[in-house]
């Protein structure tokens, strides 16, 4: 990985080491991989992070999702090609990401409990923060494309 800006991971190796260790957990927590995948790409997408954009999507690619789903991301509403439990993830991540007003709605929050356990739920939520948090480090430090 080359670096644009700064090299964190070397500038700042026991918090790089933690995050990492933190995304791996989540890959191997209770969601499937695929679900995890979409909602890192959707975040990354929200924020910009054209880095991550390119690991996730990549990522899926290789586990053979439909490209017809990749390219309908962003519009995943209006998308048929999402099923209820992959909407209530991404309007959860969508609403997590962006925090406009504060909390999530409680709508927002009910329709995951309809697919989710309280693990996923929490999975769910770990996964959009970290992500969130990558997303900065790509944006803010740019790291080169590989």
């Amino acid at each position: 990985m080359d670096f644009h800006r700064v090299e964190y991971p070397k500038l700042v190796p026991a918090a790089f080491k933690a995050l990492y260790t933190a995304s791996n957990a989540i890959h191997e927590g209770a969601l499937e991989p695929a679900l995890v995948e979409l909602v890192f790409l959707r975040v990354s997408q929200i924020n910009g992070c054209a880095y991550c954009m390119d690991m996730h999507g990549t990522a899926l690619r290789k586990a053979d999702i439909d490209p017809r789903k990749l390219d309908t991301l962003p519009g995943w509403r209006d998308s048929r090609f999402f099923d209820a439990r992959e909407r209530a993830a991404l309007a959860w991540a969508e609403a997590l990401a962006t925090l406009p007003s504060g909390a999530p709605a409680d709508a927002t929050y009910e329709a995951l409990k309809q697919h989710f356990d309280d693990a996923g739920i929490a999975t769910l939520t770990m996964a959009v923060a970290l992500i969130s948090a990558w997303n900065r480090l790509g944006v803010g430090l740019q790291p080169e494309l590989p």
